[in-house]
């Protein structure tokens, strides 16, 4: 069983930045895009990681196994990026499976649409994680990743942009490793159906709110401070 996230955060550059952090009671099967445990296999914890906007690091990979060293994750884990306040997750439930997301929409994109010269600054990133608790086959895993991936872009339709997703998102589906094998992760299979209702609730959900980037989210908070400070040395 994936248990619910915990809230946590690290010290940088003078600032608490959070982190989000599943941990599993017994070892899952996984598979995920993500940029530090992804593909297919066996799996302990998942982190997503909030970053600032102008992350630009060369090593995601590192710098995610870096942070989970600092919070103790014993084991292979997943991480995940995100400009988003991780503190957003929006989380929802559908027939057993349960589906939590991060949703940055700054600069949706059509998938085959042609590549812009340079990208904006205002790239955001929808992270989704679910679990489905009953052993999927290889097979039903990556259908499973297709599936929820579509459910999202649904979400996006809904909403009203004009993109199928954003050029940073990442999909992680977990289950258990034991247990009768199912063979199908569609959107009209046993399991694939409430994944996709899910991820689609909270996608919308998440999408439906204002999401202030964290970092601008920090910018703000500096000039509050500024302010206050301004005001205080005035008197």
């Amino acid at each position: 069983m994936l248990s619910e996230p915990t809230l946590t955060s690290r010290a940088e550059d003078g600032w608490h930045v959070p982190l989000l952090v599943w941990r599993a009671d017994v070892p899952l099967r996984a598979a995920s895009s993500a940029p530090l445990g992804g593909g297919i296999g066996v799996r302990r914890w998942v982190l997503n990681a909030t970053v600032p906007m102008s992350y630009d690091r060369e090593d995601p990979a590192a710098h995610l196994a870096s942070l989970a060293a600092e919070l103790a994750l014993d084991g292979p884990g997943i991480g995940l990026l995100t400009g988003v306040d991780v503190a957003e997750v929006v989380a929802r439930s559908d027939a057993g499976v349960r589906a939590w997301a991060t949703v940055g929409l700054g600069t949706p994109v059509p998938a085959a649409a042609p590549t812009p010269a340079a990208l904006g600054p205002r790239v955001g990133t929808v992270n989704i994680v679910a679990y489905v608790p009953a052993r999927l086959a290889d097979s039903a895993l990556v259908n499973a990743v297709s599936t929820a991936t579509e459910a999202k872009t649904q979400a996006i339709a809904e909403l009203g942009l004009p993109g199928t997703g954003t050029p940073t998102d990442a999909v992680t589906v977990l289950c258990p490793v034991d247990g009768s094998e199912a063979a199908y992760g569609g959107p009209r299979s046993t399991w694939g159906a409430p994944l996709a209702r899910a991820v689609h609730a909270a996608v919308l959900a998440g999408g439906s709110r204002p999401v202030v980037p964290w970092s601008d989210q920090l910018r703000g908070a500096k000039s509050n401070r500024s302010a206050v400070v301004g005001a205080f040395n005035d008197r």
